[in-house]
């Protein structure tokens, strides 16, 4: 079992964001006779999927749905899917978008390197 701050530096969040996501429903972690909070393997690998999920945009709602619909239970599968397929395209569109751009400031720079090379030739 990890404390709420050894989870946090082995997902690299903040203990305040895991506060968050528990205040949230997306995460149950295990209290002690204390009242501490413990988290498991299951809950290091949750942390890690959902940490991808918004370093990718995907809206702390969207995340709390899918949350709610994994707690339902096997039978939300195929509205999981559509969710994760719907953020999948969403990345991929940022990831197009992203490539286009480099593209264009590539050809930017290599316009201005050349402009300058021509300024020192003359």
């Amino acid at each position: 079992m990890y404390s709420i701050s050894e989870i946090a530096e082995k997902v690299d969040i903040s203990a305040h964001t895991l506060r968050y996501y528990e205040k949230e429903g997306i995460i149950k972690p295990v209290r002690n006779d204390s009242g501490v909070r413990q988290f498991d393997e299951k809950h290091l690998q949750w942390l890690q999927f959902v940490k991808k999920l918004r370093e990718t945009q995907m809206p702390v709602s969207q995340i709390k749905e899918y949350t709610r619909l994994f707690l339902k239970g096997e039978h939300t599968a195929n509205a999981r899917l559509n969710l994760l397929e719907e953020h999948q395209q969403y990345i991929r569109d940022q990831i197009e978008t992203l490539l286009a751009t480099d593209d264009m400031l590539t050809k930017k720079i290599s316009t201005y390197k050349e402009l300058m090379r021509e300024s020192l030739v003359k």
